[in-house]
């Protein structure tokens, strides 16, 4: 099963290893009711898995995204890496956003592609031996996070819960969404926002994220609030690729302005870091960790800190070779998703992030039996794949029956 050559037996140890299959599934996994933000309304996550076989060892990564990428890395992409050495993963990355060219190289392309490079770069530390975080360099243990989620669709006292659960593993900030209704309830925002700070009461930094739901002159006059009630981050005011807009709000604003999470090329990490106080990258959208440490040394060279959007377990080992990262996003919906997909899902101690087992080579995760979760024939490229709202409505149906 799966996009390759036929796999064979043992390899002789003086032969290196090439990427003999390909494998991807794609997943969708409900939430247990919808959920909102400023700018968008969803009830599942979209995930797709990608196996990688070289030789005796295979490589595990994973996206946040359609299942339609599912298909880009059966048709595209596998065909650029089977065959190939995997020892260096940066070059088949280059091969893989080349053989893109014409497809564009961002959103769902960009999504696929990360999925493939991590996979890749998990390979190459089993065919080592070594965690991934011993090939690029080992700063800490450990790296700090912040709690996330706080929808707008949620009651202020669904709201409580979760800001409580994040107070009691530590976490040193927490972050709910604002914006809601496209922007046009900023009352209920502020009254969300005013509940937050009082009920952390000093014990953790409040940030906000609007998702770009308000026009700069909104943002502006929604920020001046913030400022006066003590907030310390304020994502996505506006559009994030209204740089001009977020440049504008950074030079008021005494709290930080933040973005950059749709983020795919140096290119955007560069004009991002002239926009905002911090960036954000996400690695399941910019290119795997080989786009993510080249968007972050950018960012590092143009002294803008870096925060990790999302995907705390792919964020870990690149957060522990990392100093110059400054929180990881420890996503409600994320960390959910991750502890049904992944055996060995990081946990939050004292406010920081931290494997759950001692370090296994590669980045330590192997994939749970989550066959219950597949969409229709896209873990092999055969069959039928449905559209993702038939099925969606089908897994939920199928849920609501058990």
């Amino acid at each position: 099963m799966g996009i390759g050559k036929p796999r064979s037996g043992m390899r002789s140890r003086m032969t290196p290893a090439i990427v003999d299959q390909v494998d991807v599934h794609a997943l969708v996994f409900p939430t247990p009711e919808p959920e909102s933000d400023g700018t968008l309304t969803w009830d599942h996550t979209g995930v797709v898995v990608v196996e990688v076989h070289a030789g005796d060892h295979t490589g595990l990564g994973w996206t946040y995204t359609s299942p339609a990428a599912a298909e880009l890395v059966r048709s595209v992409l596998a065909p650029q890496v089977v065959g190939q050495n995997p020892a260096s993963p940066s070059r088949l990355w280059e091969r893989m956003r080349r053989a893109c060219r014409d497809l564009g190289t961002r959103g769902i392309v960009m999504a696929a592609i990360s999925a493939v490079d991590i996979a890749l770069w998990d390979v190459r530390g089993k065919s080592l031996g070594l965690p991934i975080t011993e090939l690029w360099g080992t700063h800490r243990e450990s790296v700090p996070v912040y709690g996330s989620g706080g929808f707008t669709s949620m009651s202020l006292d669904q709201l409580d819960a979760q800001v409580d659960e994040w107070l009691a593993v530590g976490c040193p900030a927490v972050k709910i969404k604002i914006g809601e209704n496209a922007g046009h309830d900023v009352a209920r925002d502020r009254v969300r926002v005013a509940r937050v700070v009082t009920r952390v009461r000093g014990a953790a930094q409040v940030m906000v994220d609007a998702d770009g739901a308000y026009s700069r002159g909104q943002a502006l006059r929604v920020g001046q609030d913030l400022d006066i009630l003590g907030v310390t981050w304020f994502e996505e005011p506006v559009s994030g690729e209204d740089m001009r807009g977020l440049a504008q709000l950074r030079g008021v604003l005494g709290l930080d302005v933040a973005a950059g999470e749709h983020i795919a090329e140096v290119s955007d990490a560069r004009s991002m870091c002239d926009a905002v106080d911090c960036v954000q990258l996400d690695v399941t959208r910019c290119g795997g960790f080989t786009g993510w440490r080249r968007c972050a040394a950018y960012a590092r060279a143009a002294h803008v800190p870096v925060s990790a959007n999302c995907a705390p377990a792919l964020h870990l080992p690149l957060g522990m070779a990392d100093d110059h990262l400054r929180h990881v996003e420890w996503f409600s919906d994320h960390v959910a998703v991750e502890a049904q997909l992944l055996e060995g899902a990081p946990v939050v101690r004292d406010g920081r992030l931290t494997a759950s087992r001692p370090a296994a080579p590669g980045h330590g995760y192997r994939l749970k039996d989550v066959s219950r979760f597949a969409v229709d024939g896209a873990s092999t490229g055969q069959g039928t794949v449905r559209s993702l709202d038939e099925q969606r409505l089908r897994r939920l149906s199928d849920c609501g029956e058990r």
